[in-house]
């Protein structure tokens, strides 16, 4: 072999070492891209369970507080009654009887309170707002500062948390 054929032979090998060397790297590139675009994945996932695990336990939380409110909508009408009854039973001289009405009242009222049921509280002379009151109807305001005010409470209204479940029954003054 002369020399020549020699140098050809080292530079021919150089050149297939580089090619292979660049083949690698792009393999391993690819690679790096592949393990790159995987670990993007991972992450967006990641973000996305951790939103729906927040979203659902704030689903759970409200479930919870609103899932008496068939049972509280059902026992208002008996909150009106001992109410009713309780005005009753006050203009007799049954003091007793009175006392037994108020404790029992009191005791369930006691209870529905525990579970989260407030009184939505409007007074006479509060101003309406429809958002908070429902208005049964309307009378002539018997002075010109009850306009647009309430004039009576016909029915209470009550909420369950922030939500109102029973809206106050209200005659305004026109």
């Amino acid at each position: 072999m002369s020399k020549k054929d020699k140098n050809t032979d080292i530079e021919s090998e150089q050149v297939e070492e580089q090619l292979l060397n660049l083949e690698e790297l792009t393999i391993e590139e690819q690679l790096q891209e592949e393990l790159k675009q995987e670990k993007d994945k991972f992450l967006r996932l990641f973000a996305e369970f951790e939103n729906y695990k927040r979203r659902t336990s704030k689903e759970r939380i409200e479930l919870f507080k609103t899932a008496n409110q068939d049972l509280m909508v059902a026992l208002l009408p008996v909150l009106d009654d001992f109410d009713r009854a309780y005005l009753e039973i006050s203009k007799t001289k049954e003091k007793e009887l009175l006392k037994g009405v108020e404790l029992i009242s009191n005791k369930l009222r006691n209870t529905l309170n525990g579970k989260g049921l407030e009184v939505v509280e409007s007074n006479q002379g509060d101003v309406f707002n429809a958002d908070v009151h429902e208005a049964i109807t309307q009378i002539p305001a018997p002075t010109d500062d009850l306009k647009g005010k309430l004039i009576d409470v016909v029915e209470k209204g009550y909420k369950l948390g922030d939500k109102i479940i029973r809206f106050p029954k209200v005659v305004i003054g026109q």
